[in-house]
């Protein structure tokens, strides 16, 4: 096909949109991400493993390369009050935690949401205690599913910087404004470098527009009521306008990614998930964060072998893409949920991710086999073994009458 002049002034566009290369882990590329946003107010009370997203903020503030207010609270829960009043008067605001931090702040962060502010935080998944434990679990972020946040996992520090913009993008704008958590696997991703492609700053102009809350800016000359006690004469509603807005970020999300493509090139085939290797296959593990990396090497190794199975890496879990992901998981004869989180006593004792999943794919006539695999969980690895055997017991499921057992625990000392 002949290239003419309009598609070669897009690619150079395109190519012009990045600025330079540089070897960062998660940690930087989110600092890298909230600089280009141009944030306002910055609020901290660091907790590993998400520390030194905090501690490369305040280098670039104090090298005159990030001109924002940054405020070292008492705790995480004035951490993140700091950010939803900042937020509330018009200013662009982040913070993050991560694990238990994450859970001493919630009374905040749940107002946040029903307030329909929209900061960004990020989430270094981490366990929670107790037993102590540093490592990667996914409970943290996921405790706030179903509190009105937006809530995505980035898979590399590439994707974590470039969802620091999608996030205000989608977060900000005037149809959702709810706030945004970004979540990275603690270690796996929080601390391992990779390289980055960092875009300029004129093209994330042109990508992100200023925050502007409009007429719900708090402000003296602008007197307005937030968070009134209305209890039964009016919370039905306010819960109702909250549940409208989730639904519509649906879109704004999908609006979002033709956006950053046409700035930044094809850099997304499909906004909610990730696909690897489906095109024929009949079976396919799905998962969340970082173990995208064995899982994918495990999908390679036994295509080399001639079996057919596949790979999806869930990136938004709130809004949950369930039609999006209805259509594409109907294609397979099995799939397997792997989960980096607990949810005890829940139906088959199975993970979060699970109920979500067969919730999803319960209207269907013909629905694929679903089993359940439970691991990495307090940060153990997850192993291109595990993944190999996970998607073994997966393409079992599809020959048996539904007699075997819903969960596997994977990786468990014997």
């Amino acid at each position: 096909m002949k290239q003419t002049e309009t598609d070669t002034a897009v690619l150079d566009q395109r190519l012009a949109a990045w600025d330079r290369k540089e070897l960062l882990n998660g940690c930087q590329a989110v600092a890298q991400g909230v600089r280009l946003a141009d944030v306002d107010v910055i609020s901290a009370y660091p907790i590993r493993p998400y520390t030194e997203v905090m501690d490369a903020l305040s280098k670039l503030i104090a090298d005159g390369k990030l001109d924002a207010e940054y405020i070292i609270a008492d705790s995480e829960h004035s951490q993140f009050e700091i950010v939803k009043h900042a937020s509330s008067v018009g200013a662009r605001a982040f913070a993050g935690s991560s694990g238990t931090g994450w859970m001493y702040g919630f009374e905040a962060l749940v107002v946040t949401a029903t307030d329909r502010l929209p900061p960004l935080f990020l989430v270094g998944n981490r366990a929670l205690d107790d037993p102590g434990a540093f490592g990667v679990e996914h409970n943290d972020a996921m405790a706030l599913r179903d509190m009105g946040w937006l809530l995505c996992w980035a898979t590399t520090a590439q994707e974590a910087l470039e969802h620091v913009l999608i996030g205000y993008r989608v977060a900000e704008d005037s149809r959702v404004r709810m706030p945004m958590a970004l979540a990275m696997d603690g270690a796996f991703l929080t601390h391992s470098q990779h390289m980055v492609q960092v875009p300029t700053e004129e093209a994330v102009a042109r990508f992100l527009p200023r925050y502007d809350l409009g007429p719900r800016r708090l402000h003296p000359d602008n007197p307005i009521s937030i968070a009134p006690q209305v209890n039964e004469d009016w919370v039905m509603e306010l819960r109702r306008q909250n549940w409208e807005a989730a639904r519509r970020a649906k879109g704004v999300i999908v609006q979002a990614y033709q956006e950053f493509n046409e700035i930044f090139g094809e850099r997304y085939a499909t906004p909610f998930f990730s696909e690897f290797m489906t095109d024929d296959a009949e079976t396919v593990l799905i998962g969340v964060g970082a173990v995208a990396m064995p899982a994918r090497t495990a999908v390679r190794r036994l295509r080399e072998q001639g079996r057919k199975v596949g790979y999806i890496g869930l990136r938004w879990f709130r809004p949950f893409p369930t039609e999006e992901l209805r259509e594409c998981l109907s294609r397979f004869r099995a799939v397997g949920v792997l989960d980096r989180n607990f949810a005890h006593g829940s139906p088959d004792c199975g993970g979060i991710v699970l109920h979500d999943v067969r919730s999803c794919l319960y209207p269907l006539a013909s629905r694929p086999a679903v089993v359940n695999f439970i691991g990495g969980l307090g940060g153990r690895d997850i192993s291109i073994a595990d993944c190999t055997r996970m998607l073994e017991i997966t393409g079992k499921a599809a020959e048996r009458a539904g007699d075997e057992e819903t969960v596997t625990w994977i990786g468990l000392r014997e």
